[in-house]
């Protein structure tokens, strides 16, 4: 069958056990060719492909309720749910989404984008179903790194309190992004050690029963085996009454099928521990599977990842914190399972004893870093944007009610691109601006946002967060300089002129060079809280007509903080919000998004032309 001809997974019951390995095989090389093109998670696809064919053999989608932990695996279910002719606008703006999307099939009954959901969603739709004296299953397809989330946790131990029953699909690939950490990863690693027993044992049988003296010798060992076996299953699982089924060969289609027709039969909750290899089926994706778990277009024939040639924003920063990091043994660095992401490698692997990788656990990162200031050390904690907002209150109840001098790198902050609603870090200024003692700023070159961790690190001792967004620019080093916390500053004034434009990060870069030498000064608003008031006292005095341009949601930000600011002072001034409106955004380009909402440069140039009544 053609790939793009599936319309429905109810083929897969007449195959047989060789023509599914086929279609493993074919597509696998789909998603290589499409991918190639579009971008997207590719290594952590290649490695349950078998094990998704084999979920659509034993279960009856939509009946049965497939929920995939973050999502961005569930390529394989798409195809087999009849989408892998819209394959070529994956992740595009008006194409298929790279998660479970609920308004896109009926085959998708949930949605994630963060980890470590998928249980506690799958014991909601398996109460529900039970209250409806209803009989399908619901299966959570979880991965180990997710499985250090406290949110899984919770789930698992409330299955015993709520009796609803779940399959729990462990897909266990030893990875995250970056290299799982933590006593669970120790955990399932010394139960993979029993597979390998097991594998082992079977030849062992085999060759020692041939002879009368080898049979004795098995019927000797046997009791040993059994021991060795009961205190194998006795584990985390089985301790909260949930069974325990594995581990199972990841990519032995006939193995799946057998345990997943065993977990389907079980009358109680089951966990079935699954083995894979991420990017299987690729050697570039095998080799590295964490700079292939999200990528852009490649060169499937080389493997080559196409690059700017220009540096990441993640890795200026990243450098800048390694430059404090090599003469201040008082720095920490702390990150919750986003070492490449964060472009954090040099870092870990010249400064192992300050630096800690945490999983995926953003709350228990951010209160250990709290804990950490609290005795007198620099704690560094970069993590993504829309990431943060899953350890808000401990950012508010600790770090900020304690005051404590952690310095949070809010990496990928505003519109991010592809990944879509649940990633895009729109509204972290948002949540950040209520909590006091919080200090809030971004970069508009790499020179500022060099500066700006140099004042949080040594001018100043308040939780300190800075912003930078998933781009490259040009790299320029210099000196270390203080710039005062709650400072502006002017990037172009216009003697006599009577419009001001304000911005932050790359965007007012952007927007001064295309307003350079126009009668319209532009105010770097660099510190997004504390704001300048003696800028902005100074604007009101001189009766500025004020345009803000931001591309985060509105509520609560830098331009409502300045509205709000001059309603106190019962200022005149005429002001222009512009922003994101209280809703999420798809997915798609940065540049279309922008587009889509009348935010991008061009469009912003012309309505600043337009409000200020300038001719070009």
């Amino acid at each position: 069958m053609k790939i793009t001809d599936i319309k429905s997974p109810k083929f897969l019951k007449n195959y047989s056990t060789n023509q599914l390995n086929t279609l493993c095989s074919d597509i696998r090389e789909f998603l290589i060719d499409n991918l190639s093109e579009t971008g997207g998670h590719l290594a952590s696809n290649l490695g349950i492909v078998e094990l998704t064919v084999a979920m659509h053999y034993v279960f009856d989608s939509p009946k049965d309720k497939m929920i995939f932990d973050v999502g961005h695996q569930s390529y394989i279910h798409k195809i087999l749910t009849g989408r892998a002719d819209k394959f070529t606008s994956l992740r595009q703006l008006g194409g298929i989404s790279g998660y479970q999307k609920r308004n896109e099939s009926k085959h998708d009954p949930f949605e994630a984008g963060h980890s470590s959901t998928s249980i506690a969603a799958a014991l909601g739709f398996a109460y529900a179903r039970d209250l409806d004296n209803e009989k399908n299953d619901v299966i959570a397809i979880i991965g180990d790194g997710s499985l250090t989330g406290g949110l899984a946790f919770e789930a698992l131990n409330n299955i015993e309190t709520l009796k609803s029953k779940v399959i729990v699909i462990l897909n266990d690939n030893e990875m995250s992004i970056s290299k799982n950490v933590g006593g669970l990863s120790k955990f399932l690693k010394n139960v993979r050690l029993s597979h390998s027993y097991e594998t082992a044992s079977k030849s062992y049988k085999k060759f020692l029963t041939k002879s009368k003296l080898g049979k004795k010798l098995f019927d000797i060992s046997y009791n040993i085996k059994e021991k060795f076996k009961r205190k194998i299953n006795d584990n985390i699982f089985t301790n909260l009454n949930i069974d325990y089924l594995g581990p199972v060969d990841g990519h032995n289609i006939e193995e799946l099928i057998r345990a997943l027709k065993k977990a389907k039969n079980s009358k109680k909750s089951i966990l079935v521990h699954v083995l894979t290899k991420k990017g299987k089926g690729y050697l570039p994706a095998e080799t590295n599977a964490s700079a292939w778990h999200g990528v852009g277009s490649f060169n499937k024939e080389t493997g080559e990842l196409k690059k700017s040639s220009l540096p990441s924003l993640s890795q200026i920063v990243s450098d800048t914190v390694y430059e404090f990091m090599q003469q201040d043994d008082s720095i920490v660095t702390i990150t919750p399972a986003m070492i490449n992401g964060s472009k954090l490698e040099k870092i870990f692997k010249d400064f192992p004893n300050r630096s800690i990788d945490t999983g995926i656990t953003e709350s228990f990162a951010t209160t250990l870093a709290c804990a950490i200031s609290l005795n007198n050390k620099k704690v560094f904690l970069p993590i993504y944007s829309s990431f943060l907002q899953r350890a808000y209150d401990n950012i508010n109840h600790d770090i900020a009610r304690m005051n404590a001098h952690v310095v949070i790198g809010i990496d990928r902050a505003g519109l991010v691109g592809e990944d879509g609603e649940t990633h895009h870090g729109v509204f972290d200024i948002s949540f950040l601006n209520s909590i006091p003692n919080m200090v809030i700023c971004m970069g508009k070159d790499s020179e500022e946002i060099r500066n700006l961790l140099y004042t949080g690190f040594y001018k100043q001792d308040k939780p300190f967060c800075i912003r930078y967004e998933r781009d490259s620019i040009e790299f320029n080093k210099t000196e270390f300089k203080e710039l005062p916390v709650g400072t502006w500053k002017y990037l172009q004034k216009v003697k006599g002129c009577k419009n001001t434009v304000i911005s932050y990060g790359t965007d007012v870069s952007k927007l001064y060079e295309k307003l350079k030498d126009k009668n319209i000064n532009i105010i770097n608003a660099r510190y997004i809280k504390p704001i300048d008031k003696n800028i902005l006292k100074e604007l009101i005095r001189t009766k500025q007509k004020i345009y803000i341009y931001e591309t985060n949601i509105k509520t609560n930000s830098l331009g409502t903080n300045i509205l709000e600011y001059f309603n106190h002072k019962e200022a005149k001034n005429k002001i222009k919000l512009t922003g994101i409106d209280n809703k999420y955004i798809n997915h798609g380009k940065i540049n279309e998004l922008k587009k889509e909402l009348n935010l991008d440069i061009e469009k912003t140039v012309e309505d600043i032309y337009k409000y200020f009544n300038i001719k070009e």
